[in-house]
């Protein structure tokens, strides 16, 4: 009974699991404008009833605690529990950001110390941990960059190239922040076509947006070159950090030529993804960019840790107080966890992980770019596609073997992309057990194609329509009784 139905089903009048202290307070006449105007209606349940209705419910979600989820792009590692265990101490958790400085020394040296961290990670100069997101972080450091061409009385400057491989944030973080983006075509490996990169430079570029490796998990072999004429046209590179996860330990964008880069700390340092937050996305820059960093920061001054509001020549304040301290606290307790001397296996075996499950499956799935990937790679659907089963056909079927999909259909420039990232956190035995779903799916696609193109077929729902779903969504329970 609590598997398929919802709380209001199961709920029965006089059903209670919980009961309010006795009333220690006198009585306090509420505005009637402040009142609903008819009675809210809520379940009814026994506590019991609602822990097993809510447990159950959990059972149909899928996590990474769950199952091997190998979204492309988006680095689905596994979210160690001491984390969450230190981000609750009550030092940390309940502390206001009113407090005076002096009561909250402890947390303002994890934040000095995540900045330094960071630092030495990335090859950049300072940081802030002030953006709630990748996509704010790449907001604040369009808007470092548009501030600098500016100071610099340099107006014309309104355009950012975006290669046509990059994450679809690029652009749409480009516009937001004012700028045009200008597309340069890529190579076949997603690579960025120097001459191509050539026409567009001029004294009208304010800079770069580029993802090392990219897209499709290859290391810009020409990124010298790239800041070499970028810099020479007198724009900046901006450095997306969504995919730093293979650099860990082996490389860093500051030593590429990058000036401004962001961090997605819940990609790269294990905190909570997804889910609508909360995030966090440090921006960092070099030595020249520094003094247009958002307010506050934090600083240490004569073993004291400060909180102080940049100059006039930030670019402001971007978020409210500080950024959210929690999710900076799980970064920093595991950066601490893994330690200096092991940061480099996180590189090693993200790398080792992605191009074993590649060379084990390119035999089946066709692999428009067969060179030494970083930490993903795309197949470009089945070689065998005779019988059209397409890539959405084979993420289905992967939901009834309980895997969840890859990203499908980006990037955009193969037409049926299947884009798998395995991270490091992956044993050898999980990606074994993947490669063998794949084989099957493959093999199933060949011997019993209408098989592979009904499926889900063990999910809570089956087949959806798509198109259906997507513009007449059931979001209420009202929607689903009528």
């Amino acid at each position: 009974m609590y598997y398929d139905k919802l709380a209001f089903e199961i709920s029965k009048s006089g059903h209670t699991g919980y009961s309010l202290p006795k009333n220690v307070f006198k009585d306090y006449k509420i505005s009637e404008s402040l009142l609903r105007e008819e009675k809210i209606v809520l379940p009814e349940l026994t506590e019991f009833e609602a822990v097993r209705h809510y447990t159950n419910v959990s059972f149909k979600n899928f996590g990474v605690e769950k199952g091997f989820y190998p979204l492309g792009s988006c680095t689905m590692k596994y979210n160690p529990k001491i984390n969450e265990d230190i981000a609750a101490l009550p030092g940390l958790s309940n502390v206001h950001p009113y407090q005076p400085t002096k009561t909250v020394q402890g947390l303002l040296e994890i934040y000095y110390n995540t900045q330094k961290i960071l630092s030495e990670i990335s090859g950049l100069y300072e940081f802030t941990l002030n953006p709630y997101a990748g996509a704010h972080g790449e907001l604040v450091g369009l808007m470092i960059m548009k501030k600098f061409h500016q100071d610099n009385g340099d107006f014309k400057r309104t355009k950012v190239i975006v290669p046509e491989s990059a994450h679809g944030t690029n652009p749409a973080s480009a516009t937001v922040a004012g700028f045009e983006s200008v597309e340069v075509k890529s190579n076949q490996d997603g690579t960025v076509n120097i001459e191509s990169l050539k026409e567009v430079l001029g004294d009208d570029i304010a800079g770069i947006m580029l993802t090392n490796p990219n897209t499709i998990g290859i290391f810009e072999k020409d990124i010298l070159e790239i800041a070499k004429l970028v810099h020479e046209a007198g724009g900046l590179l901006y450095y997306d950090g969504a995919n730093l996860n293979p650099l860990l330990g082996q490389a860093r964008p500051g030593d590429m030529g990058f000036d401004i880069m962001h961090i997605n700390i819940h990609k790269t340092f294990s905190t909570p993804h997804g889910g609508g937050g909360p995030g966090s996305g440090p921006v960092g820059v070099n030595k020249r960019l520094v003094h247009l960093l958002p307010s506050p920061v934090v600083k240490k001054v004569n073993d004291k840790f400060i909180i102080e509001d940049q100059n006039d020549t930030a670019i402001g304040q971007v978020t409210h107080f500080y950024g959210n301290m929690a999710v900076i606290v799980k970064a920093y307790t595991y950066l601490l966890t893994v330690g200096k001397e092991n940061l480099g296996n996180i590189g090693r075996y993200s790398v080792l992980n992605a191009n074993y499950i590649k060379e084990s499956l390119k035999d089946l799935y066709l692999l428009p770019v067969d060179e030494v990937c970083k930490h993903e790679f795309v197949f470009d659907g089945l070689i065998d596609k005779s019988n059209h089963v397409t890539t959405l056909d084979i993420a289905k079927r992967m939901l009834d073997y309980d895997v969840h999909p890859p990203t499908v259909y980006f990037p955009l420039v193969f037409k049926e992309s299947l884009m798998i990232e395995p991270p490091e956190t992956e044993s050898k035995e999980t990606l074994d057990s993947f490669i063998d779903v794949m084989r099957k799916i493959a093999l199933e696609a060949k011997t019993n194609p209408e098989l592979v193109k009904g499926a889900p077929y063990n999910t809570v729902v089956k087949r959806l329509d798509e198109a259906k779903a997507a513009r007449n969504p059931l979001v209420k329970y009202t929607d689903l009784i009528e």
